[in-house]
């Protein structure tokens, strides 16, 4: 079975990554790709408080709580991180793997399915996730793993390695600005078939090049989650 097939039928029994006080329509989808000429022109990128003053105004301009999106989108956010702009041009990542949660620092995060801590790592690196939890998970035979990324301090403060945690439950909460590798507060949320040898990090943005083979193993999460 094609692994995105099998998100979609375990779709039902999966909850979801953010309190169930913020319902479903208090969110509003947000595009942050280069098409988006309205978020170059406001210049929001040129620092991480410009940028989460850009999103508190695009929640409160659609009167909403979380603002979400993000799977394969182009974004310019990138361009400007030695982390995604190596010496070759054409691995330059700006192709963005997860789905994006954005809402205040501090709101709390859970894990959509019965799991296991994979993995947890501070990656303090500016442009990175900053403290990001890996949850592993088998269902009907098939194991795969979710990333969390962009968290506070405390939710790996005191985690361990094969610590359980049922669906629903919360895992820790968003980091601000920070701590969370200098963005605006959100959720990076991702699906990941096989992890090989990563522990508390998997690439999150992609060059075009590597495109494919990333999609395939990191389906849009929104296929699981159902919003």
């Amino acid at each position: 079975m094609h692994f995105t097939t099998f998100l979609k039928e375990i779709s039902p029994m999966a909850k979801g990554v953010l309190p169930t006080t913020i319902p479903h329509s208090a969110y509003v989808p947000l595009d942050l790709s280069s098409a988006n000429k309205d978020l170059l022109a406001s210049r929001a990128y040129e620092t991480p408080q410009q940028f989460d003053t850009y999103i508190n105004t695009y929640l409160e301009k659609n009167n909403a709580q979380v603002a979400y999106g993000g799977y394969k989108e182009d974004r310019d956010l990138y361009r400007s991180s030695n982390l995604f702009n190596p010496v070759q041009p054409e691995e330059t990542r700006t192709i963005h793997l997860g789905v994006d949660f954005w809402c205040p620092a501090g709101t709390a995060i859970r894990t959509p399915l019965d799991g296991i801590v994979h993995s947890f790592r501070d990656n303090a690196t500016r442009g990175n996730y900053g403290p990001t939890i890996i949850l592993e998970h088998t269902i009907r035979d098939t194991v795969f793993y979710t990333l969390y990324g962009h968290l506070s301090i405390g939710s790996i403060a005191t985690l361990e390695v094969g610590q359980a945690f049922s669906a629903g439950a919360q895992i820790g909460t968003l980091g601000n600005l920070m701590v969370n590798g200098g963005y605006a507060a959100h959720l990076h949320f991702q699906i990941i078939h096989t992890i090989g040898e990563y522990h508390g990090d998997y690439p999150g943005v992609s060059s075009k090049k590597n495109l494919d083979s990333f999609v395939k193993n990191c389906p849009d999460p929104l296929c699981l989650l159902s919003i």
